[in-house]
């Protein structure tokens, strides 16, 4: 069953990916703007220069042509080279990946953390608690992650001086202390909406006949909760959290941009702005892959969380 599930998903995935990768082709090259325009720098367009970067980029091709070597190239592991930069963009993404894979790594330990944490407490103590919790989470709700990374700046950077202002750091603690704020930055909206999950969530649970049932058997209330509300909770908190993972990789490019951290989301944001479409359609099929593995994995952890849903069932969720 499991192997058959795997088929299934992976067939799946396979399709999603050759799909995405029609449209990102196609969006790039609907775009306004010729690639060609850049390379020239602004100078007139000299014939023969122009002939040799459209013959080097394929540009005089049909269109299902031009995208049909492409595909081939990206399955072959050929990403092209990049207009902006004159280099290889898969050695462009492998430079800046680690740093962008650790922010979303610590991002999302913030997320999942305080968001289950702070909707657990929000749910069981209700009060004074629950207010300002949900007072906490409007805030980080509205609040978008570029405002979120010019405050955290300001603040902690340029008055208190305890974070760097700039840059995403050399080994992985000098990197892990460089990206701090951004982490929180980019991590705050996800809490707010990873909380307001988990809390509604838990109060559904706490309403069931089975809690009321546990209780009046004289069974412990962290037991209680631990085992009768949070473990039946998780599956909506488990769809949310990997959706968040998924919404994190969009977006670094704002908080990369805003930190100067070098990494794919800034180096997304600029490819774009210069119509550098080999690295813009890497970079777009590297976020699209990622969004479907994490479905992919969080399709996994569900008969894990409650043995009651099978894999079959999963499939056609």
């Amino acid at each position: 069953m499991i192997a058959g599930f795997l088929m299934r998903r992976l067939v799946g995935l396979a399709a999603t990916l050759v799909a995405a990768s029609f449209l990102v082709f196609g969006a790039v090259y609907l775009a306004p703007g010729r690639p060609e325009t850049f390379l020239l720098g602004g100078r007139a367009a000299n014939p023969e220069a122009l002939a040799a970067i459209r013959a080097q980029y394929h540009l005089d091709d049909p269109f299902l042509i031009q995208y049909g070597k492409w595909l081939g190239r990206m399955v072959a592991g050929d990403l092209g080279q990049s207009v902006q930069y004159r280099s290889p963009v898969l050695g462009l993404i492998e430079a800046r990946l680690p740093s962008t894979l650790l922010l979303i790594a610590m991002a999302a330990v913030l997320v999942v953390v305080v968001g289950v944490g702070l909707g657990w407490v929000s749910a069981v103590r209700g009060g004074g608690a629950d207010s300002a919790i949900l007072v906490a989470t409007t805030v980080a709700l509205g609040t978008p992650s570029f405002v979120a990374a010019i405050v955290l700046l300001w603040l902690f950077s340029v008055r208190l001086g305890w974070f760097p202002t700039i840059g995403s750091g050399h080994g992985l603690g000098d990197m892990i202390y460089h990206l701090v704020l951004p982490s929180v930055a980019l991590s705050l909206y996800w809490i707010g909406v990873l909380t307001r999950v988990t809390r509604a969530s838990m109060l559904d649970q706490l309403g069931r006949e089975h809690v009321e049932v546990a209780r009046s058997r004289g069974i412990p209330e962290r037991t209680v909760i631990l085992r009768h509300v949070l473990r039946n909770a998780l599956g909506p908190i488990t769809t949310m959290s990997g959706l968040t993972i998924s919404g994190l990789v969009i977006s670094t490019v704002l908080v990369e941009s805003a930190f100067g951290l070098g990494g794919l989301g800034e180096l997304l944001a600029r490819s774009v702005s210069v119509k550098d479409f080999p690295v813009v359609q890497a970079v777009c099929m590297l976020i699209v892959a990622l969004f479907a593995l994490i479905n992919l994995v969080v399709d996994l952890l569900y008969p894990l969380i409650d043995p009651r849903v099978g894999l079959s069932t999963e499939s056609s969720r």
